[in-house]
Order: C-alpha cells, then sequence, then structure tokens
C-alpha cells in the first residue's frame, strides 16, 4: 500500500470521527483521503459537506475503490459485522472499538489470519499513547516483566478531583460529567467495564494471552469513598484504577483492573485528571513510563491516524507472542494485600482472610489491612456491595506465604473474633 493512495469509507463522525476528519485535512502528504463517511443520524448538523454522508453501509463496503474501512463507532455488535465484512471484502480495518475487540477476540484473530489482511487498533487502548504499537514491536514476550496502567480517563478524572479538591465521588462524577469526561451513564466507566475491555486487548499483544472480561477480576470506583482518600493521604499514598499485568515466579500471569494505592512519588500517582499512564518493566529496557491523553477528539483521532499512516508500508500485527511463542497462562493462585473500608462489619467475609493486620473501628468509616487469596475474590464478590470498598495495597500481590506464620496476625491477635 506504500505507493497508492488510501482511500478511506469511515463508519461513525462523533467526536473520534470528527478529529479524524479535521486530522486528514492537515496532513495532506499522507496520500489519505476520506470517501464516505456512514452515519446514523443524516438530519445532525455536522462539520463537512453533506455529499460525504450515506446511511447505507454496503455503500463503503461493496465500494471496491475503498481500501480501508475505519470504524469509529459505539455500537459493538454493528461494529463487528463491520470489521468482518470488510476484512472479507479485502479491505484493511482500522477500529476504535475497545468493547467490540475484547467481546471478539477469539474470531477477529482467526478472520486475520485467514484473510492476511491488517486489523489495527491503536485508538482502541489509551488513545494516544502508542502502548500496543510498542508491545508489538519493542518488548520480547520472555523478557516482559509487568505493565501497570491507568487506562480510563474518566475514573482518574473523578479520583483526581476526590484527591486534590477533596469532592465526594457524587460530586466530582457531576462534574465529569459536566465537562464531557464521563457520560450521561456513567456505568461502563465508573465500574471498569471500559478499563478491563482495553486490559483483554493490551494481554493479547503483551502476553499472547486471548481472553475475555469474564477471566479477568475487575472492580472500579463506584464505591470509593472520600473517607478512603483521606487515609490514603495520610499514609502517603494516592488511589488510582490500576490495570495490572505480571509474570510470577512459576512463569504464568496474573491480571487484574482494580483500585490500588500508589506512592504519592510513583510515576502512576502522577497521571492526572483524564490523561493515561503505562509502565513498561522489562529485563533490557528495564522500566519505561507512558503518558498521554486517553480520551478526546483529537487525542484518538491522532491514534487512528497513526493506524492508517502505517498502512502506507503494509504494516499489520504480527502477533508475535501468540504465534511466534508459547503464549502465557493466566493464573490466580497468588496472594493479595488489600485495604477494605466498610460501613457494617457483618459485610465482611473475616474468615476468608489468611491475616489481618490492621483493624480500624469507630472512625467515620471502619476500614482493615489483610492478606487474602486472590480466588477467593473470584469466589464471591461481597467485595463489591454497597458501603464496602476494597483497595489493592501499594504492594498488592504476595506470591507465597509461609503457611506456618500466616495466622501470626490473625483475627484472634487482632482481637476482633
Amino acid at each position: 500500500m506504500s505507493t497508492k493512495e488510501l482511500v478511506i469509507g469511515m463508519f461513525g463522525f462523533g467526536v473520534v470521527g470528527e478529529g479524524l476528519y479535521k486530522i486528514l485535512q492537515q496532513t495532506p502528504s499522507l496520500n489519505a483521503r476520506i470517501k464516505k463517511a456512514c452515519i446514523k443520524h443524516p438530519g445532525k448538523k455536522r462539520n463537512a459537506p453533506e455529499e460525504l454522508f450515506t446511511t447505507d453501509r454496503y455503500e463503503l463496503l461493496n465500494d471496491e475503490e475503498i481500501n480501508v474501512i475505519v470504524e469509529v463507532i459505539d455500537d459493538s455488535v454493528a461494529a463487528y459485522e463491520i470489521v468482518t465484512t470488510a476484512l472479507k471484502n479485502g479491505k484493511a480495518v482500522v477500529s476504535a472499538s475497545k468493547k467490540m475487540i475484547a467481546e471478539n477476540l477469539a474470531s477477529l484473530l482467526a478472520l486475520q489470519k485467514e484473510t492476511g489482511l491488517p486489523f489495527l487498533c491503536e485508538a482502541a487502548a489509551c488513545a494516544s499513547i502508542p502502548v500496543i504499537r510498542n508491545l508489538e514491536e519493542y518488548y520480547d514476550n520472555d523478557l516482559l516483566h509487568s505493565i501497570r496502567a491507568i487506562v480510563n480517563g474518566s475514573t482518574n478524572f473523578i479520583l483526581t478531583k476526590m484527591f486534590d479538591d477533596k469532592l465526594d465521588f457524587q460530586d466530582a462524577l457531576l462534574l465529569a460529567q459536566q465537562l464531557g469526561y464521563a457520560e450521561s451513564d456513567p456505568t461502563l466507566d465508573v465500574e471498569g467495564f471500559d478499563a478491563v475491555n482495553k486490559w483483554v486487548i493490551l494481554l493479547n499483544h503483551a502476553y499472547g494471552i486471548v481472553t475475555t472480561i469474564d477471566n479477568i477480576l475487575f472492580s472500579g470506583i463506584q464505591n470509593i469513598q472520600l473517607s478512603d482518600a483521606k487515609i490514603a493521604q495520610e499514609k502517603g499514598w494516592n488511589i488510582k484504577l490500576v490495570a495490572h499485568a505480571k509474570t510470577l515466579l512459576n512463569g504464568k500471569i496474573s491480571a487484574y483492573v482494580l483500585p490500588q494505592f500508589v506512592k504519592n512519588d510513583g510515576l502512576l500517582s502522577f497521571v492526572k485528571n483524564e490523561f493515561n499512564g503505562v509502565v513498561i518493566e522489562s529485563g533490557f529496557a528495564d522500566r519505561q513510563f507512558f503518558y498521554g491523553k486517553g480520551a478526546g477528539s483529537l487525542a484518538t483521532g491522532s491514534a487512528v491516524m497513526s493506524d492508517i499512516s502505517a498502512l502506507r508500508y503494509g504494516y499489520k500485527y504480527e502477533y508475535k507472542k501468540l504465534y511466534h511463542h508459547k503464549p502465557k497462562e493466566l493464573t490466580e493462585d497468588f496472594y493479595v494485600r488489600v485495604y477494605i473500608s466498610f460501613d457494617e462489619v457483618n459485610k465482611i467475609r473475616r474468615e476468608e482472610f489468611e491475616w489481618i493486620e490492621e483493624w480500624h473501628a469507630g472512625l467515620e468509616r471502619s476500614y482493615l489491612i489483610g492478606v487474602i487469596h486472590f480466588s477467593k475474590l473470584r469466589e464471591d464478590d461481597w467485595w463489591k456491595a454497597p458501603g464496602v470498598s476494597l483497595i489493592l495495597t501499594v504492594d498488592g500481590i504476595i506470591e507465597e506465604i509461609d503457611s506456618r506464620n500466616a495466622k501470626k496476625r490473625s483475627l484472634e491477635l487482632a482481637g476482633i473474633v
């Protein structure tokens, strides 16, 4: 594709679509143009010529001149139909639909292998940060130690306002909605669905893991209280919604998306408001930090633009960790140290903890810090109940514990049973 013009059929002309349209107008050297844009609501006023638009998807999918389909819509079912039809019709595809990709990862991988066509999706994870391309090209699977990331700008904005401006959760959420950082129905963001969809995609590029959100423990920030933020500040910590993956001593991968305390001088603590950040640790490169806007018209449009530009030289993901190495395997066989605050003690499954290290009652809100096997959190989601807030501590994962001393700081010693 390096010499011929990239003729684009675009699905969606919302925030991202219009951003891409503006970017393409300012980059004539790319030799790419949008021939048609398929939209759902034709009567809506848009900042582009009327003749650019159609409501007939097949006007794009069956046009032989169009050699690239760009899909930036919010309907995951329709997006999957568009992407699969485009690939079968011999067209390269660029997509920003993280939910669609996460829900259909295995079948999309199979179709890419069958057709041999590029399917690029940098914009589906972390917007302006080129994390997928870096994982694909610069990190060998055997040397990748861990990835920790803030991948959702809405929740990060809310947590920033709770910390910096002392707003409670509802007020911070309302502000995020007023500024356009959160939807009128914020469920996908604040309950962690958006973040875990992105994490399914990144686990594939990082470790060759093909999975779904059903296999990854996740939660959002919906139960975080202002009192949790105050306790974190007292301890010199911050709270972030952290997407995590780590190579354990047995070679398997721990993965989750959960609220976590981070040190005030830690890299992720510097990621404020709607920004995203990714910390990658590997054998040779040591630690690297990627930082950038995680949402917005031009930020996401720039990632789509980067993928379109890569098509000029026929770039496609090789999925080295999936096809050229032995893919890594997810595990839940490890322990985590957690902070749990609560309004009623009977909501807490104290018997499931290996031991409890701290217990504070009679405050504005009671809390404990203890060690629990990760699988226990998968078995029952009592820790997601209203009035209960679970946050991983700074150190988070404990791979092994000495069973002889596991109860040394037990419930009895803490004087709570």
